[in-house]
């Protein structure tokens, strides 16, 4: 990674100042049902209660952001499952940008409906990141305006990376931080922040079965492009991004994949016992305690909650 291109701690110290007033420091719960029944202690970061539902409002609002101290007002685009669009559609609300999110034609209609309420225009392509980027470079041009990439992007990484930054600063002695992987945004911000604020705290990766990619390519230190399947987790379906690959062989310990039906126990699990509202995509990193409890066996454990949008006319449990 060059060295100009590469986020820093600082970097992240800075985002953090420049989006707390406008983000909410989301609470860190606990469950004694959870910890008797995975011999664990768990404490959960809940980016589901954040703006738009989801941590993705800290990148996107520290990119708009930074872009405003440059006295750059183009037009912003992107492209998105959901949440980072809704969350690029309130940053661009919040600091008067006209924003595009093209969005993939099997989208979540509450998340098109949430990032249209925002102000934000639509976009619609065939599933498939290639279809979602040429896309978005189509609009781009169209529209003359300045490109907010979902996570590769250096300013979404070091709002990313601020979730782990407020949960380390009151949580110094976790043993294991579980994180979900889709892009690797998330992680690569959070993995970073781990190592600099709490090092002996173990960063683990956690992914779907069928949407592995970060997976094979952290086993084979080479970037593997294409996953096998699909998940219900719909937030991680994205490949792995080539620049998030590299924090992820820096600061990431290993990968954990757990199975559909451990991910839907996962989440049902969530909203019944902590009577909490999380999206698929988030529950993977409890799925992951469930699936190996020999790990985290007796070990001070932070698992992030990525987010909770999803819809409720169309639960998962609901067609088990």
């Amino acid at each position: 990674m060059k060295k100009e291109e590469k986020v820093t701690f600082n970097d992240v110290e800075v985002a953090y100042e420049r989006i707390s007033h406008q983000v909410h420091q989301t609470p860190i719960l606990t469950s004694n049902y959870l910890d008797k029944l995975t011999r664990a202690k768990l404490y959960f970061k809940c980016e589901n209660f954040q703006k738009v539902g989801a941590f993705k409002i800290r990148g996107a609002l520290n990119s708009v952001k930074k872009l405003q101290d440059l006295h750059i007002y183009t037009p912003l685009v992107t492209h998105s499952s959901g949440n980072h669009g809704q969350a690029l559609a309130l940053a661009g609300s919040l600091c008067h940008y006209p924003v595009h999110v093209v969005m993939p034609i099997d989208s979540s209609k509450i998340k098109i409906d949430a990032v249209k309420s925002y102000g934000a225009s639509v976009h619609y392509c065939q599933t498939g990141i290639e279809n979602r980027e040429l896309e978005a470079l189509k609009i781009l041009d169209e529209v003359s305006g300045t490109m907010i990439h979902p996570y590769s992007e250096k300013s979404v990484i070091e709002g990313q990376g601020t979730v782990a930054y407020e949960f380390l600063s009151s949580m110094k002695d976790l043993d294991i931080l579980l994180v979900p992987v889709g892009g690797g945004g998330l992680i690569s911000g959070c993995s970073l922040v781990a190592k600099t604020l709490s090092p002996k705290t173990l960063v683990y990766g956690v992914e779907p079965k069928a949407l592995d990619d970060a997976s094979r390519s952290y086993a084979r230190k080479v970037h593997v492009i294409g996953n096998k399947g699909s998940s219900i987790a719909d937030g991680l379906r994205a490949n792995i991004g080539k620049t998030n690959f590299k924090y992820i062989l820096e600061y990431v310990d290993g990968f954990i994949t757990v199975k559909e039906e451990s991910l839907i126990k996962a989440m049902k699990t969530v909203w019944e016992r902590m009577k909490i509202i999380i999206e698929p995509s988030a529950a993977v990193t409890l799925a992951a305690v469930l699936d190996f409890p020999d790990i985290f066996y007796n070990k001070k454990v932070g698992l992030i909650l990525s987010g909770g949008n999803l819809d409720l006319e169309n639960l998962p449990w609901q067609s088990i």
